[in-house]
């Protein structure tokens, strides 16, 4: 048995890009320690990456958020420069909208050998909560966990509601 680390979107645009925000900084060094603990006791590490293209804006998600973000190839895109080296080899879901079905597919895949999924990065409110919803439901039986100094909202309200759905759907939150 094993734990998963999934470290979530943690990209330029949302920390000092396009839709960063004050507090997006701070949980970096926490996720640091945490990716060097899970290197160090053998366990996997996957990360996603918010990725769209220059029809952002036509899209369902650019028509209900209109501004243009993680433009693949563009500087926003790339991972923040202090976990871009932890996490470089590491399996990468570039996935389109909140969630990553291709992390639900790998986790599924590999539930029987799964202890625990933790998940951190950025938006607490919009892609951790979805990616930690597919994470439980791939993998029913492995913890689902969420600690709240790993992961960060621009609105300090939303992310404390996020804290207590997951709780409510049995997500471990520290």
């Amino acid at each position: 048995m094993y734990k998963v680390l999934v470290v979530v979107d943690m990209q330029k645009d949302f920390i000092d890009g396009a839709l960063g925000f004050d507090g997006a900084e701070k949980i970096i060094p926490g996720i640091a320690g945490k990716i060097k603990e899970f290197e160090e006791a053998g366990d996997k590490i996957v990360y996603t990456l918010d990725t769209h293209f220059d029809n952002y804006m036509q899209t369902q998600e650019g028509k209900n958020l209109p501004v243009p973000h993680c433009i693949k190839g563009s500087d926003g895109h790339g991972l923040c420069d202090e976990l871009k080296p932890l996490l470089e080899g590491k399996k990468c879901f570039e996935k389109l909208t909140f969630g990553s079905i291709e992390l639900a597919e790998y986790l599924k895949e590999n539930a029987e050998d799964i202890s625990s999924i933790e998940v951190c990065g950025l938006v607490s409110n919009i892609c951790v909560v979805s990616n930690a919803v597919i994470a439980k439901a791939a993998a029913p039986e492995a913890e689902v966990i969420v600690d709240s100094k790993l992961t960060a909202s621009f609105d300090p309200k939303l992310h404390q509601a996020t804290l207590d759905v997951l709780k409510g759907i049995q997500v471990t939150v520290l």
